[in-house]
């Protein structure tokens, strides 16, 4: 399997993120994977408002926010044996991993 590989790590913790794309880092070197990353990916920002009282006071309003933080790592020649230790990787709680080959 010539193709390249690339996986995708999300989470809304930036440090949660950080430690997973060590790990796979470590793993691949390891693995002694030809690979690029982690690259910083730009954070997905989402906010959400919100009535305060439904009835009474229309004007108050409270807003959440929701940040998704991402890094692109991209392998070239992978084997199926790396893609296999790639995905039974134990990360972190809260992080996601998305695969994509091309």
């Amino acid at each position: 399997m010539n193709d390249k590989l690339k996986i995708k790590l999300k989470a809304f913790d930036h440090k949660i993120v950080d430690s997973a794309s060590l790990k796979l880092v470590n793993l691949l070197k390891e693995l002694k994977v030809k690979f690029s990353g982690p690259v910083p990916l730009p954070t997905k920002r989402e906010v959400f408002t919100i009535l305060r009282s439904v009835h009474v006071n229309k004007t108050s309003r409270e807003q959440f926010e929701s940040r998704t933080h991402q890094r692109l790592i991209i392998i070239s020649n992978v084997s199926k044996e790396a893609l296999d230790k790639i995905k039974r990787l134990e990360l972190p709680i809260g992080a996601q991993i998305l695969l994509d080959t091309k």
